[in-house]
């Protein structure tokens, strides 16, 4: 059987606080620099995402504050858990999101971590941040779009 394209078992890490902080622009894959250890602690779910963010420094995408747990059966080997680490991203992608930066108002989160044929990936995205006002229309309009749905779910019944 073919797998489905909605399958969450490859999900390792989401960063659901991105969501209601920012407002997602664009959103790109790119790949992740890991040490062996922290292949093992990802594929373990040993991850946090809540204060992580991308920084563009000399023509490089670094992701620094994301935590990966040191690997729990690691050696003198194991790694740092907050260290910067270096996405893999083309020179154009990583020239876009400079652009986008500098132009103001913008910053680049993760928002998951998931396996791609057995390798570690990261979605990252473009974002604008949003204001107090922001965040409350929009927990106002997700609790108006689960009650219309609640409604048309008892009026099918009954």
């Amino acid at each position: 059987m073919a797998k489905s394209k909605n399958d969450n078992s490859n999900i390792l890490a989401r960063n659901k606080k991105a969501f209601h902080d920012y407002t997602v622009l664009d959103k790109l894959e790119a790949g992740i620099e890991l040490r062996g250890t922290e292949v093992k602690s990802c594929r373990a779910h040993a991850i946090t995402l809540v204060d992580a963010y991308v920084k563009i420094d000399k023509g490089e995408a670094w992701l620094l504050n994301a935590h990966i747990s040191p690997y729990e059966y690691g050696n003198v080997f194991n790694h740092q858990a907050k260290s910067s680490r270096r996405l893999l991203l083309h020179k154009r992608e990583i020239l876009k999101l400079s652009i986008k930066i500098k132009e103001g108002g913008c910053t680049v989160v993760p928002l998951m971590f998931y396996l791609k044929n057995g390798k570690v990936k990261v979605q990252i995205a473009l974002c604008k941040g949003k204001t107090h006002a922001d965040k409350r229309d929009t927990l106002r309009k997700r609790q108006d779009d689960m009650d219309a749905k609640r409604l048309m779910g008892s009026k099918n019944r009954g």
